[in-house]
């Protein structure tokens, strides 16, 4: 009989523990951008530790299949003073205490339910269960009953925010029924519990310049009733305590609402890029309560690099030398037509040698290959034709202000797409395996991919060009580079060609060739383009060669169709094949050997910006290096013969 009385207890202790979290509101669309959307739970008691417990997102559409898209782990949280964990982006008002990314929650038919189980139990696209359900909401924006969810979780109603873009949530009653009303986000829906006292962040401005000073103000919901103390932080990535002046500490005089404090941005001659300032809290006490927070401000750096070449607009050309190795295009000697074009995928597409990187990769590929040169701080927008800071990259829905990434074959027209994994940057020394079947790495291949301003980038969509021509008024300098990004990419991968007209419908094609072969022609390759290719190659291990032998677009599209193809011989014949430099990877010092005659040396960065120089005699000749580690290039040149090589410092 003991043992039995002892499972008994056990048993009531266990159903407790389950029965102390349940869904207290659900916001699951709001005006405009969607992105003030929240969940909120509830404990029956306050400060309750939500170790061993997970949220699920499930989709009710017919694509959705009543599965799982996105599950949230609460190990670590634990809900407030009154028993709440407000769930939403940093835009919720007030601050969560638990952040996700904004508009990711469905609107439904749709549900969210807590579980008593790992987030490992429930990877995407794992069907509604009842297996270790705590607590489940099905809910919609006035659309029909999803029964079949229902019946999964166990739920008998189906709760209705509204219609689209509503200002209500769906809030829990304390008998368990629902309420759609206004939402009450951190605040117990009956209006009981402890009154919090949220804090408001703010700044007159978004962006300052290095040397600029500007004011915080801090302003309390209500007025305080004993002098408030506390703290917060500017620290963010490289900005840091060196990079700015001023107090952190503060402190609301009781009976007043605000305090504010005056931020000098410090002006340095470093190079560090525009950064970013993130006002944030750390350790208010009850009753405040952060009403926003992780407020970002940008620090404008004055230090930027400009390239010794021009704008796709203001072309320059012969400055930038390509880094293709000795060699490269030998095999296309001599043929002509299909020969010719399946010899140069046999370069560009070999699976021993070319690597394909992720599509989240192609961010940092692209701040690196589509650099203003200008501005390194920037990037150069294709079809508009100037400079964005690198830091606008969309993350959110809104993508005014902000750019992107432009696929100048679209998506839709190649048949390629994106998986899961293409979402994690895993930096340049991981890659995919790729060949000329792989046609799914054409959507992460980044001599087809372009920055782009967000909302040029809608309004071109999936049109081809020629029925797209650019915004009005820009002076069409982007036209050969977007031409000969296509044509590589139809010699690249198998199942894409370039044709003659509007294929509408027509999968794997696109057009028009002849609006393309006259872009390329009137627009000839610069020194934007051989530096972007010289970038991308450092990645992929592959070019563009329609940027390095421009003509060879003739010979597999234009008036040089089935005539043989000749390498020029200026690439070949000024090598110095002999000459190697040593050790590579290299820390503090690099040699050269095997020159023949004094030359002039050169150390690049991988975006051409010269670094180093010297005169090296012949034979062998050393430097000792002081360079931060990465890739560099390394200009060797005398009157008659030149090479460039790769160096890698650790």
């Amino acid at each position: 009989m003991k043992h039995v009385f002892c499972a008994v207890i056990l048993f009531f202790v266990f159903q407790q523990s389950f029965s102390q979290i349940v869904i207290n509101e659900l916001d699951c669309d709001t005006p405009g951008v969607d992105d003030k959307e929240f969940l909120e739970l509830k404990s029956d008691t306050p400060n309750f530790s939500l170790d061993g417990y997970v949220v699920v997102f499930f989709n009710g559409s017919d694509s959705g299949g009543d599965s799982s898209y996105m599950t949230i782990d609460l190990d670590g949280y634990q809900t407030d003073v009154n028993g709440l964990l407000l769930i939403g982006s940093n835009t919720v008002e007030p601050f969560p205490q638990l952040l996700i990314g904004a508009n990711v929650i469905q609107n439904g038919a749709d549900a969210v339910a807590i579980y008593q189980a790992s987030d490992f139990d429930f990877p995407e696209g794992t069907l509604a269960t009842q297996t270790n359900l705590i607590d489940a909401l099905v809910y919609d924006t006035t659309d029909a009953d999803d029964t079949e969810l229902m019946a999964l979780l166990g739920v008998s109603e189906q709760i209705n925010e509204g219609s689209s873009n509503n200002t209500n949530s769906i809030q829990r009653n304390n008998d368990g029924s629902y309420t759609v009303a206004s939402p009450t986000p951190r605040a117990l829906n009956d209006g009981s519990g402890v009154a919090l006292n949220p804090i408001t962040i703010s700044t007159s401005q978004s962006q300052y310049n290095e040397g600029e000073s500007f004011d915080i103000v801090f302003t309390a919901q209500d007025n305080v009733t004993a002098d408030y103390e506390f703290s917060f932080s500017l620290l963010n990535g490289g900005f840091d305590m060196s990079d700015y002046n001023g107090d952190t500490t503060l402190t609301i005089l009781s009976g007043q609402n605000s305090v504010s404090t005056t931020i000098t941005i410090v002006n340095d001659d470093v190079d560090e890029g525009d950064e970013e300032i993130v006002i944030s809290f750390f350790g208010l006490e009850v009753p405040y309560i952060a009403m926003n927070n992780d407020v970002v401000v940008r620090a404008v750096d004055d230090d930027y690099a400009v390239a010794n070449f021009g704008t796709p607009i203001n072309p320059t050309y012969g400055v930038v030398e390509s880094t293709q190795p000795v060699g490269y295009y030998d095999s296309l000697d001599g043929l002509a037509d299909t020969d010719l074009r399946q010899a140069l995928q046999d370069i560009i597409a070999n699976p021993a040698v070319v690597r394909a990187q992720t599509y989240a990769d192609c961010v940092d590929i692209l701040k690196q290959a589509d650099q203003n040169p200008e501005n390194s701080n920037q990037v150069w927008l294709v079809y508009l034709e100037q400079g964005r800071a690198k830091l606008d990259f969309q993350t959110t829905s809104n993508n005014v202000g902000a750019w992107n990434r432009e696929h100048t074959f679209p998506r839709s027209r190649a048949g390629y797409f994106s998986i899961e994994e293409d979402e994690i940057a895993d930096g340049i020394d991981v890659y995919w395996e790729t060949k000329a079947d792989s046609l799914r790495h054409g959507n992460s291949d980044a001599h087809g991919i372009r920055a782009v301003d967000g909302p040029e980038n809608s309004s071109r969509g999936n049109q081809f060009y020629g029925e797209y021509n650019g915004p009005v008024g820009t002076l069409g300098g982007f036209k050969g580079d977007v031409a000969r990004g296509v044509f590589y990419l139809a010699v690249r991968y198998n199942g894409l060609e370039i044709v003659n007209g509007f294929p509408d419908g027509m999968v794997g094609q696109f057009g028009d060739l002849a609006t393309l072969l006259d872009w390329h022609r009137n627009d000839p390759p610069d020194d934007f383009e051989m530096n972007r290719n010289n970038v991308i190659y450092n990645w992929q291990f592959n070019r563009n060669p329609f940027i390095d032998q421009p003509d060879l677009v003739e010979y597999i599209w234009g008036n040089m169709v089935g005539e043989t193809w000749e390498q020029p011989l200026s690439v070949a014949e000024n090598q110095w094949n002999n000459v190697s430099i040593f050790p590579n990877p290299a820390k503090n010092q690099m040699f050269i050997n095997g020159l023949e005659e004094k030359a002039n040396i050169s150390i690049l960065t991988i975006q051409g910006k010269e670094i180093m120089t010297w005169v090296a005699q012949s034979n062998r000749s050393n430097v000792n290096l002081n360079l931060p580690s990465g890739i560099y290039l390394v200009k060797i040149e005398s009157e008659k013969k030149r090479v460039v090589k790769k160096l890698i410092i650790q």
